[in-house]
């Protein structure tokens, strides 16, 4: 009876569809014999001809005119398109579309989010999906053989738990396999690979993968977790760049050619994504700064959606490493946006400008007999936005608690994440004058009852439920069972004197 019922509906819902398919024709000739009917009443001919005379009667300086206004306009929108793009980084246009009128037409329906989904992998819609995730890949996570395993070397210890590295392998069978990899013997070897425990195993499995063929996923896995040196591992990349470089153009042509194509498709731009990305990060290591920012500039414009590697904070890490603060205003102006999710490292970089500008003369003492002036009263409220965000992060960057080695992955709002961008921006907070100073003051100077509630939650307020499980190097936070205060409103209410006062009895 059930199947009887289905088949009836699907039937029912076959007809409608082939309906509406001709339903538009009908309705074409209806109105068109309305209007026959109807011409006389309406005076049809009588207008239609007021209407001839009337564009008879225009000169050619009304289209003159006509011209120049709307080329004047479209000038104005451009001049202003351009100062807007040159300060924020960003279209004006595509700004206030997206946070703006989207959400007021209901966002995107979920079944065409989808779709794009399995066909792109990497549209708007991922993004707002992506930020209901807790844990996320570390963009600026270290290499296995040539840096992670320097401390086994030395320690004997693993300086990976094995939930972290389980969800690593997770990735690597989400990012770098598809269902067809069983049909060629190279491919079928690496997917096997990536789920083997042992990395001696899985170091086996790639070199036996490249005596049959170039495999750009053999190469990566040898340049992760073999390569002893940056060096080794930048060389074995550029090998896996120009063997997933020639699969990407091979699929890219067969992708709309079935399903079996998109999903091939999908895989090979995962890899040559996670290929450059990490080229970029080999030259950031090895001090070619300016060449890893023209690469991930190139890599962000010819893959604009694809944000699940997070290739903007690898970014903001290399301008900051040049000084580049206009260029990381620009960045932050484009991704610290009200619909894309957050991150200490966005939060904390924007604290890190605005403090930029008041930290060299700020003192305490001055600031509580005057008052705080606004630039010092911007960075103040961009320091308790950031705090709001991630409370752990100012004991990592005031050195109160020791930096240990970042994890590959991180819990938003955690103290992995706290570690994780402190390892790497403790030294761009340094080269700033004064900045640890205001970031001192102000920490200090927030009331601790804000504060600590904070540790104990790790959504965000309201929108996320508790977490069941967490990360082993985010167990010591417990169990959020409270929503976390708005700190910036509430600390909005305390004087800027008091502020700064309780900061000096400190």
């Amino acid at each position: 009876m059930a199947e009887a019922g289905t088949g009836f509906l699907e039937q029912l819902k076959s007809c409608i569809v082939w309906s509406w398919t001709y339903l538009w024709t009908v309705w074409f000739f209806i109105v068109l014999f309305l209007v026959y009917i109807l011409r006389v009443p309406l005076k049809i001919n009588d207008n239609l001809s007021t209407v001839s005379m009337f564009l008879n009667t225009l000169t050619p300086k009304f289209y003159v005119a006509l011209t120049g206004t709307s080329s004047l306009i479209s000038g104005l929108i451009l001049i202003f398109e351009w100062w807007y793009f040159r300060k924020y980084g960003t279209s004006f246009i595509e700004q206030v579309s997206v946070s703006h009128l989207r959400p007021l037409l209901g966002g995107v329906d979920n079944n065409s989010s989808n779709n794009s989904n399995s066909s792109n992998g990497d549209s708007d819609s991922n993004r707002q999906s992506v930020s209901e995730c807790k844990v996320w890949r570390n963009p600026l996570n270290l290499f296995r053989g040539a840096e992670y395993n320097r401390y086994t070397w030395v320690t004997g210890r693993e300086p990976l738990t094995y939930y972290d590295m389980n969800l690593s392998a997770q990735d690597h069978q989400t990012f770098f396999t598809c269902d067809s990899d069983h049909l060629r013997p190279a491919d079928a070897i690496m997917q096997k690979a990536w789920r083997e425990r042992n990395p001696q195993a899985r170091i086996s499995a790639a070199h036996e993968a490249l005596e049959i063929n170039e495999c750009a996923t053999a190469y990566i896995l040898l340049a992760e977790e073999e390569a002893t040196t940056i060096a080794e591992a930048e060389k074995l990349f550029k090998q896996a760049l120009k063997a997933g470089d020639g699969c990407y153009r091979r699929s890219q042509q067969l992708q709309h050619h079935g399903s079996q194509y998109e999903a091939q498709h999908r895989r090979d731009t995962n890899v040559l994504v996670y290929i450059k990305r990490r080229l970029a990060m080999c030259a950031r290591r090895l001090g070619r700064t300016r060449e890893a920012v023209k690469m991930m500039r190139d890599l962000m414009k010819e893959f604009p959606l694809l944000s699940m590697f997070n290739i903007h904070e690898n970014l903001l890490e290399a301008l900051l490493e040049l000084q580049a603060y206009a260029d990381v205003q620009a960045v932050l102006a484009k991704y610290d946006d009200i619909s894309l999710p957050k991150s200490a490292t966005i939060c904390y970089t924007a604290a890190l400008l605005k403090a930029r500008a008041v930290s060299d003369k700020f003192s305490p003492e001055a600031a509580s007999r005057r008052g705080l002036s606004t630039a010092e009263m911007n960075a103040v409220e961009a320091i308790h936005r950031a705090v709001e965000f991630n409370p752990h992060v100012p004991k990592y960057l005031l050195e109160m608690k020791s930096l240990i080695l970042p994890p590959e992955h991180i819990l938003k709002r955690g103290d992995s994440e706290a570690i994780a961008y402190a390892f790497f921006h403790l030294a761009h907070w340094k080269r700033v004058e004064g900045a640890l100073n205001l970031l001192h003051c102000t920490w200090e100077g927030i009331p601790q009852h804000f504060v600590c509630p904070l540790k104990l939650c790790h959504g965000e307020s309201g929108k996320h439920p508790p977490v069941q499980s967490v990360a082993p190097a985010d167990a010591d936070l417990g169990t959020p069972t409270c929503p976390s205060p708005h700190l910036t409103q509430r600390a909005a209410t305390i004087s800027s004197c008091q502020l700064l006062m309780d900061c000096k009895k400190a």
